[in-house]
């Protein structure tokens, strides 16, 4: 991935925070989408009998994976070689798009139809491809209104979670000259038409992989629309791209996370489409490629392995903790200018690119919980949060003000006179600079705040105040006998 995640510099989260925060509509959009999603998973993970302990076993397997990660990747390799697929493996996303670009010009293909792949946004894919001379095309609707728009996803799941039905109807009236409609079939029979014609004339097809078993040699793609079917068997030529974090020990173990995912990403009992590739097409096969590689992508995932932040590599990218966030639902994920926004964001960015790039990812939480609670393989993600803030100060990358305004915050809470007076100054200092009760400026960090919305300034009578003039209010009306 590039050093800020979408080839745009250094991210600047502060002030894409605040000016999402600003974007009512934005709000509204991401706040409705995502409750609908949470409220879904709650509804039906009850049908699992005991939710918990299936979350705990899918942990489980995961963890038993990774612990022997060397071991599972020799056998799904030679699963894979065995019934006549190609394995390549990439260091980092570099070599992971050159091996991509080799294997396309060897084929000699010219339309490239790609299934949604968030490992494929990770390193910038379609950039390469198309800069060597490829026409490539994302088939899943979401990616292909985002490919027409120009727009990276903001969600994992759901890419265009930030646009409207009116949005994507401007849009198609735009690029692909039909007369304008909001209506979601029509728009969705628009897209239909395209990509059929596409899927036809393809000549080498793409997809991530959800998971994948080393028993087997066998990957496994789920989607809602039938995109990935096609994909992986009208082209002559198929590529899968995956994390090496995505193996599974045996076929037995898949269930448990099929059942898992549709749930946890959109409330359904399973998703709609699940593929399951095991090699080359085969004499006899009525359709499927004629040739089958698979790259197995590192991109500082071995780095984290063995680490505290090994967990973190369970993720089935079920989007869980974004719909269960209230900071994302608040800012949608284009603030985090990264693939993977929301918690699991803040914890992997970093990771796989670097902490002092995305220094204020794991800063931007409330440490609430919500992700826990909805993780579908229970990673821990706000211990993991807390140890990434540790490492900045560590680091020496806490900003001055950050550690001056601790110090003052610890000695005003060691002696009660100090704290009152230092509540007393605050308080006085904002009454000098509001108007009308709301402070429209702030210095220093404050300003972030303050360049969105108003603050309001302190009360003249302090909560201690209050409590106390109450707690002699009822002990009067009590006799004196107020408990």
């Amino acid at each position: 991935m590039s050093k800020a995640g979408h080839g745009a510099g250094v991210p600047d989260f502060k002030h894409q925070a605040a000016a999402a925060v600003a974007n009512r509509r934005l709000q509204e959009i991401f706040d409705r989408a995502t409750r609908q999603k949470d409220d879904g998973r709650r509804a039906i993970l009850p049908e699992l009998g005991d939710p918990l302990a299936v979350r705990e076993l899918a942990a489980r397997i995961k963890d038993h994976t990774l612990e022997n990660l060397d071991r599972y990747l020799e056998q799904f390799v030679g699963q894979v070689r065995g019934r006549g697929g190609q394995v390549h493996f990439a260091a980092d996303g570099d070599q992971a798009k050159a091996v991509i670009v080799d294997i396309a010009r060897r084929a000699s293909a010219k339309l490239i139809v790609k299934s949604k792949s968030m490992v494929s946004e990770e390193i910038e894919l379609n950039h390469d491809l198309e800069a060597a001379g490829f026409e490539v095309l994302e088939t899943d609707l979401g990616e292909y209104i985002l490919q027409l728009a120009g727009e990276k996803p903001s969600h994992i799941v759901t890419p265009v979670a930030h646009k409207s039905r009116e949005d994507v109807g401007r849009l198609f009236a735009e690029k692909l000259g039909i007369e304008y409609t909001s209506d979601p079939p029509a728009l969705t029979m628009v897209a239909r038409r395209v990509l059929r014609e596409k899927f036809r004339t393809a000549d080498l097809g793409i997809i991530g992989a959800n998971f994948a078993v080393a028993e087997t040699g066998t990957v496994c793609i789920v989607t809602n629309e039938g995109n990935g079917r096609y994909c992986s068997s009208r082209p002559r030529v198929l590529i899968c791209l995956m994390g090496l974090e995505k193996l599974l020990p045996r076929m037995a173990d898949l269930p448990v996370f099929l059942k898992l995912l549709g749930k946890s990403a959109t409330g359904q009992r399973i998703t709609c489409y699940t593929s399951l590739i095991t090699g080359p097409k085969r004499a006899g096969d009525f359709d499927g490629p004629e040739e089958f590689h698979v790259v197995l992508m590192d991109n500082r995932r071995s780095a984290v392995l063995g680490s505290d932040y090994m967990p973190t590599l369970r993720c089935i990218r079920c989007g869980a903790c974004l719909n269960a966030c209230p900071v994302y639902r608040k800012i949608g994920g284009h603030a985090y200018e990264a693939t993977y926004p929301g918690p699991i964001g803040k914890v992997i960015t970093p990771l796989l690119n670097s902490l002092e790039v995305y220094e204020h990812l794991p800063q931007a939480s409330s440490l609430c919980g919500a992700c826990l609670d909805a993780c579908p393989v229970r990673i821990d993600i706000p211990t993991h949060l807390i140890h990434l803030r540790q490492e900045l100060v560590r680091r020496g990358r806490s900003p001055l003000t950050f550690r001056l305004g601790f110090k003052g915050w610890r000695l005003g809470m060691s002696s009660r006179w100090l704290y009152r007076w230092g509540a007393m100054q605050a308080r006085w200092f904002m009454w000098l600079i509001s108007r009308n009760g709301w402070c429209r400026w702030m210095p220093s960090t404050g300003g972030v705040w303050t360049q969105y919305r108003d603050l309001p300034v302190m009360p003249a009578r302090p909560f201690r105040v209050r409590w106390a003039a109450l707690q002699k209010e009822l002990e009067s009306e009590d006799g004196g006998d107020a408990r």
